[in-house]
């Protein structure tokens, strides 16, 4: 019974000790995605194409980050890491790079504010380049170390349910400070973000870092890697060549396009949102923390209806559900503009595309997780390929976004959101309703699979199923 006791404390601890190491980028994420924009382009005045293009700089530098860290991650050598762990090593390196990088982000050119933004954006850009591939090593090592940490599927799904949960209420307790700030420190119930609102951002990104950073202390400390003497085993006999056997199949590809589609909604509508707030719809200042949480009370609210759904629910019926919520949401933003539209039902929109967003996200996940299946050990190469493929086409649309957008009409970010993200809906569901019914071993050359993984029931635990947080 004391034996049981230790290993349930112990199994808790480990849990909750994982959950807590992406806290930092979580909190990071929700500021770069909700108010990056908003901030360079309504607070520092860039014209909306430098701010498009210095996100552009970040999603680049992510996109090219995330591969080249999960296979190095994948090959780090034990002997070199065997003290400290090398997921744990790559997560130090990265948690570095996000400290000493990301307050300048969302702070005034430091002795610089006065030059041209053209030369601003310099300064800028270099910063944005060490947060990138700093935010891009936690990630993916974050991301791999669950099967290092548990081979049992029960204990894996535990730690991925408890990421979530702390990626969710990092994102909620972003926009939680954001409102309160706003809200305290509002000259009146109409002002809007403006260049004097800079010193409030900057108090927020300081808030939030600052539980960021003992989140990760406590991670550190709480968190053991072992030695995964099987992973070096394989890379002696060469089975590092599994990186290569997915490079060329095409249903990778297929659920990497999946994936994209589903990214530019959850990550276009979380960007756009706040400037069509401001610039489509003249609200005040709080409501662009307001709406922003109810976006992710959907997400929450998708998290407990999937744990309630029944087992027959599909992958593919899923992702139907998901996007048809989406794309109501993103025909309402098309059709509401009148007062009672701006003051209530613009949470129901937000509310419907968080929890559709969500759905969606999940089940493209579970589909990664499919075709990962029991190869762990490019498990880090597979997800950075995906992340890969979302962050460059969202750093991609989003300045051409940005681009169009100086001088453009009030109503251009509106029409934005319908467009893009409700295409890149359809688009995800097209792709998912034409899966063919695949085997995982078959895709990996392996004869002995029985197991129809596009049609797995959402109950059904598939190995390390991780989530991917993109920037």
């Amino acid at each position: 019974m004391d034996s049981e006791f230790v290993h349930i404390s112990t199994s808790l601890r480990l849990q909750l000790g994982y959950g807590i190491g992406h806290v930092l980028n979580d909190v990071c994420a929700s500021l770069w995605f909700t108010y990056f924009l908003v901030f360079f382009h309504l607070v520092l005045e860039f014209s909306a194409s430098q701010s498009g293009n210095l996100m552009l700089i970040g999603q680049v530098m992510d996109a090219l980050s995330t591969p080249f860290v999960g296979y190095h991650s994948d090959h780090t050598d034990n002997h070199i890491s065997s003290k400290y762990g090398r997921r744990k090593l790559w997560h130090l390196f990265g948690t570095v790079c996000v400290i000493a990088s990301f307050p300048f982000i969302f702070t005034e050119c430091i002795g610089c504010s006065s030059t041209h933004k053209w030369a601003q954006m310099y300064y800028y850009a270099a910063f944005i380049i060490i947060f990138q591939i700093g935010w891009a090593a936690v990630q993916i090592s974050h991301l791999s170390l669950i099967p290092e940490l548990s081979e049992d599927d029960h204990t894996r799904t535990h730690l991925t349910a408890i990421r979530y949960g702390f990626t969710v209420f990092s994102n909620l307790f972003v926009y939680i400070i954001t409102w309160i700030i706003l809200h305290l420190t509002g000259e009146c119930d109409k002002h809007q973000v403006g260049p004097t609102d800079a010193w409030k951002f900057r108090h927020v990104v300081y808030i939030v870092l600052g539980v960021g950073i003992l989140a990760s202390v406590i991670f550190h400390i709480s968190v053991t890697e072992k030695n995964n003497y099987r992973h070096e085993q394989l890379l002696a006999q060469g089975e590092s060549g599994a990186h290569y056997d997915y490079l060329r199949k095409p249903l990778m590809y297929q659920v990497a396009g999946i994936y994209m589609s589903t990214r530019l909604v959850v990550n276009i509508s979380q960007v756009l949102i706040p400037l069509y707030l401001h610039r489509t719809l003249g609200l005040a200042a709080r409501a662009l923390a307001v709406v922003p949480l109810a976006l992710y009370l959907g997400s929450l609210a998708a998290a407990g209806v999937q744990r309630l759904a029944p087992r027959s629910f599909t992958r593919k019926l899923n992702y139907l559900t998901g996007s048809a919520c989406a794309i109501a949401g993103f025909v309402w933003i098309h059709l509401g503009s009148d007062d009672d539209y701006k003051v209530y039902f613009i949470y129901v929109v937000a509310v419907l595309i968080g929890f559709g967003g969500a759905v969606m996200l999940v089940t493209s996940l579970a589909l990664t997780a499919d075709l990962v299946g029991e190869r762990t050990e490019a498990s880090a190469f597979v997800y950075g390929l995906m992340s890969f493929s979302d962050k460059l086409s969202c750093g991609v649309v989003i300045a051409i976004i940005q681009a169009y957008a100086d001088g453009a009409d009030p109503a251009y970010y509106g029409n934005v959101l319908v467009w893009v993200c409700g295409v890149a809906a359809i688009s995800g569901l097209t792709l998912t309703l034409l899966l063919p019914r695949f085997r995982t071993e078959t895709l990996l050359n392996s004869e002995n699979s029985s197991v129809n993984n596009s049609d797995i029931n959402t109950e059904q635990q598939v190995p390390a199923p991780a989530p991917i947080e993109s920037l």
